[in-house]
């Protein structure tokens, strides 16, 4: 969907006549809605810029011009789309991210494409719009078919036309060499420099022709899409299935086959508890499908497992080109129905009602899922559960499902990968943490390392000797400290710390933060439920804060031990209000999910340090029953 359609003398006399931003703006109004005020101004200086740019007799008058391109079956859309022949006769399309930023910093992370910037009310951390603009070019190459066919030459590049370059430039840091090198950044002072890259790139005008044809070309994952999937997965030991994964494998293919030979909406529920390979699961669904010629995209709320599993995929492949296979479950309120073959939805527990920057985007994301997909298949667990926000739910699946007239199904997964493949460390778990009671718990045997530390320098000891080996171990904790460590220089600055043993720690922040679960100076960090959920590792010790204690014979759970910057119970206080029991029972049980969450991340073992002495006593306790 395109918002402005034209050529470059369509472009250039709207402009002159003050005309291009009310023709935007009608157009925008009549597909996405209303905007605000600050889109409206963004937009005039914008195209103002864009045609002092393109006033060079050496751009064709009769160029493509397109605004507003909304990338199909996402909620992106492409600023500025140039088109024409390039000096060998084929087919060009200029992409071209405009920004209205004057200031940003750079930001050291694991895949150098972070930058912070005054946007949306605030400073954020958002792309490199160098990257954003290639992100954009590689998706089009992957799943367009019109650019496949005809081999489209897709140049990305970024304009950032209030921004003055000073030395040393944070935008142009080292880390975002290769996206820069992919697409330019121009700025205040570069005019000259983005004409002359238009100039080069568009030779020969082609009526808006190219656009017409990338309007309406097919949506399919390229060949070069498919090969490269394939290859990563083929012979990693990551992403082997067994058993029941293999079972749910095949059902969620014939659902997702089905669905698009016959035109009926599919939803199925995969159903599955801490280390039954649910992600394992959506990976090989991810491939498979997409190598069958079927649109599919890996979705999550939490951006670490598509990180993880990204990195986990790639391996020693350099391409950044399957990014676009992961998308956040935020992405689809603007979606027209059924245009995406099929999405697999990885812990579905965690969506949310609304998405955006500011929660206040789309109605609820697992009604946008449903209707944006021929197939949506929801891999979930209902007890991790573990912010506030947290609405992904079997029975609201279900409701959503009903509503748009789907076939509905529901599936369990049961074979145990984590945990030693104990059932029975999940069950002592369960009723040890009070979530779910269990029958005759004192008596349950696992062949699970399962320790209680009195000290937790011992415990670090202990995970970094085990991590020596393979660097599958970590350490992890509650939310009961603040995170204050970023952008302090002090090496001896930690958030976690327990004075009582002289223990300091500091939280993974930086660059570390998405794929701190595999990064190999990780160890000197701790995790938090968001960094470690959904993955796991060899061995994990779990330090357990004032917000898990043990008294008079009951686990107590207190919310006001979390820290002030913990935003998985943001609104807490409001909900108390409202609703003091019902906010009482949402707490309590965020609270144990998420120390579930952590002690069941270690496939062999967990070991565990609690600041509170009853609680660390009542497991000790619980532990000598079992004879361990």
């Amino acid at each position: 969907m395109i918002v402005y359609e034209g050529v470059k003398t369509d472009f250039m006399n709207d402009v002159r006549d003050n005309l291009i931003c009310n023709k935007i703006y009608e157009q925008y109004q009549k597909h996405f809605g209303r905007t605000n005020e600050g889109q409206m101004k963004s937009w005039q200086n914008s195209m103002q810029y864009m045609r002092n740019v393109l006033d060079s007799n050496n751009i064709p008058d009769n160029c493509g011009v397109a605004i507003e391109y909304n990338i199909p079956t996402t909620s992106k859309r492409i600023d500025f789309v140039l088109t024409g022949f390039n000096e060998n006769e084929k087919k060009a399309v200029l992409i071209i991210e405009l920004k209205q930023w004057s200031d940003c910093s750079s930001v050291k992370s694991e895949d150098g494409i972070v930058v912070e910037t005054f946007v949306g009310g605030g400073n954020r951390r958002v792309a490199h719009p160098s990257y954003q603009a290639m992100s954009y070019a590689v998706y089009i190459n992957n799943y367009n078919e019109a650019t496949q066919n005809d081999k489209m030459e897709l140049l990305p590049c970024a304009f950032l036309h209030n921004y003055h370059f000073k030395e040393n430039d944070p935008l142009l840091d080292e880390q975002y060499k290769n996206y820069i090198e992919a697409a330019p950044v121009f700025g205040a002072e570069d005019f000259p420099k983005l004409r002359k890259f238009i100039e080069k790139h568009i030779k020969k005008g082609d009526n808006g022709k190219t656009i017409y044809e990338i309007e309406r070309g097919r949506f399919r994952p390229s060949k070069s899409l498919q090969d490269c999937l394939g290859s990563m997965l083929e012979g990693n030991e990551e992403f082997f299935m067994i058993d029941d994964q293999k079972v749910a494998f095949e059902t969620a293919m014939r659902r997702a086959k089905e669905s698009v030979a016959f035109g009926k909406k599919s939803v199925l529920v995969i159903e599955g508890g801490p280390g039954t390979g649910k992600s394992v699961l959506a990976i090989n669904l991810l491939v498979e499908l997409t190598k069958i010629n079927i649109v599919c995209f890996y979705v999550t709320r939490n951006g670490t497992p598509r990180a993880v599993f990204k990195k986990k995929l790639q391996g020693d492949f350099k391409k950044d080109f399957i990014d676009s296979c992961f998308q956040n479950s935020g992405n689809f309120y603007e979606t027209e129905a059924n245009s995406i073959d099929t999405l697999v939805v990885d812990e579905a527990h965690r969506l949310t009602e609304k998405s955006g920057f500011m929660n206040n985007l789309g109605e609820n994301q697992i009604k946008e899922i449903i209707n944006a997909s021929k197939c949506a298949i929801f891999l979930i667990d209902e007890d991790q559960k573990v912010t506030i926000k947290d609405v992904g739910t079997i029975s609201t699946i279900e409701k959503y499902a009903k509503e748009f007239g789907a076939n509905y199904e529901r599936i369990e997964l049961s074979s145990q990968f984590r945990c030693n493949g104990s059932d029975g460390y999940l069950a002592w778990l369960d009723n040890l943490l009070e979530i779910k009671e269990t029958a005759n718990y004192d008596d349950m045997d696992f062949e699970y390392d399962f320790k209680v530390f009195d000290d937790p320098n011992e415990l670090r000891n202990a995970i970094v000797e085990k991590n020596n080996k393979n660097n599958k171990s970590r350490i992890v904790a509650g939310y009961c400290w603040d995170w204050i460590k970023e952008g302090k220089n002090d090496v001896n600055f930690f958030d976690i710390t327990i004075p009582k043993y002289q223990f300091g720690m500091s939280w993974n922040l930086g660059e570390s933060s998405q794929t701190w679960a595999i990064n190999k100076n990780s160890i000197d960090e701790a995790g938090c439920v968001h960094t470690c959920q959904g993955l796991e590792f060899d061995y994990v010790g779990v330090i357990i804060g004032d917000d898990l204690t043990y008294r008079d014979g009951k686990i107590v759970t207190d919310i006001t031990k979390r820290a002030k910057t913990d935003q998985t119970v943001k609104g807490w206080k409001s909900l108390m209000q409202q609703d003091p029991e019902n906010a009482k029972k949402i707490l309590d049980k965020i609270i144990k999910n998420t120390y579930k969450v952590l002690m069941t991340r270690g496939m062999k073992g967990c070991y565990v340090f609690c600041t509170d002495d009853g609680l660390r006593d009542y497991i000790k306790e619980k532990i000598g029953k079992l004879g361990k």
